[in-house]
């Protein structure tokens, strides 16, 4: 059995036992309240570079299953977990997640009262934190939090390099501006259309040429007014007045910059898969992963107007444009299997003349 122990900037020492791989990581520390999905969590490209912990005290009971993934690769820099399963059902498969994380050279720790670690978070907000394995290099770790903030561009490391085209034979493209896009959406996407997608760095002339119906700026990790982001910004502010875009979570804040509104960093963001969302007269309980949010004071003169809010602190959740058919969501739009009226599904039938 080998320790493991959490070093948080506030000075906070936390002791459990590895089940992922021993390596040092350092990383902003965030909870999801998903009650499952820890490997749609871990693979989710919009976690880049995090230390999850999550808030349901088991995790690991049913193991990992290529089908659940969201990517290729795990993105989180390691897992906090109250009790991790050793012996999952083999419903799904075989493969454990503590094995799952060693292959990806990821490490785990159990033993941790997350409960404690939530209700820190909710207090202090995001808190950098540190994994380390020998408890000697506490001391060192804890120095490295008085130094200057990592400020990496982290929609590079998950974005593509290169465009890439997916014909479903469908007859319409969309274009899919690749932020930290998921297996999910593209799944759901490639059932009525034809695919663009681009890296998030891309001319808007080579968008312009691709022939798409309609532009998806997909979520994705980190602040959208990064420096090496403001060539998506622009790119979308040079094509909003001659094509219908989609901003979804990350995508819809860099929609909202485009238009000439604010992000602000949240104190704990939104990470979990039950935050309710009030859209007309009804509630839509929605899954959410960003730390950054558009301020609500700063949609005055930019044509955008407010039309969905958080029920749990009244952020905002959506928005339209009052003469453009561009509209953003902060949340993650459900497939239409599960949901037949989304709102984002409908919304892009709209925009491509595709019906149901």
């Amino acid at each position: 059995m080998v320790r493991g122990f959490l070093v948080l900037e506030n000075g906070t020492v936390l002791e459990g036992v590895s089940f992922g791989h021993d390596s040092t990581v350092l990383g902003e520390m965030v909870f999801t309240t998903c009650m499952s999905g820890y490997q749609e969590s871990i693979t989710d490209p919009a976690y880049r570079g995090r230390i999850l912990v999550s808030a349901f005290p088991l995790v690991g009971d049913y193991g990992v299953n290529e089908r659940f993934a969201l990517s290729d690769d795990i993105h989180v820099s390691g897992l906090i977990v109250r009790e991790y399963s050793k012996e999952p059902s083999e419903m799904y498969g075989k493969i454990t997640l503590g094995d799952h994380l060693k292959a990806h050279k990821i490490p785990g720790i159990s033993g941790i009262d997350t409960r404690d670690l939530v209700t820190m978070i909710r207090t202090e907000g995001t808190i950098r934190a540190a994994i380390v394995f020998d408890e000697k290099e506490v001391a060192n770790v804890k120095k490295k939090f008085s130094g200057k903030k990592d400020d990496v561009n982290l929609v590079g490391l998950v974005s593509l390099k290169e465009i890439k085209k997916i014909n479903n034979k469908k007859g319409i493209s969309v274009g899919i501006i690749d932020c930290g896009v998921d297996r999910g959406l593209i799944k759901d996407l490639s059932e009525r259309y034809d695919l663009v997608m681009f890296p998030y760095n891309v001319p808007a002339k080579d968008i312009k040429a691709s022939g798409i119906k309609a532009l998806i700026v997909s979520n994705g990790p980190g602040d959208p007014a990064h420096p090496d982001v403001a060539v998506t910004v622009n790119t979308v502010k040079e094509l909003s007045s001659s094509l219908p875009i989609i901003g979804l979570s990350f995508g819809a804040q860099i929609i909202a910059l485009a238009f000439g509104c604010k992000t602000t960093k949240m104190k704990f963001g939104h990470h979990g898969c039950n935050q309710p969302v009030k859209l007309g007269k009804r509630v839509h309980i929605t899954t959410q992963n960003h730390l950054y949010n558009i301020d609500e004071n700063s949609f005055k003169g930019t044509g955008l107007i407010i039309d969905q809010v958080n029920v749990n602190d009244g952020t905002p959740e959506g928005f339209s444009h009052e003469k453009l058919p561009v509209i953003g969501i902060q949340y993650y739009p459900a497939s239409p299997k599960y949901e037949e009226d989304s709102f984002f599904h409908v919304a892009l039938d709209k925009m491509t003349g595709v019906s149901k």
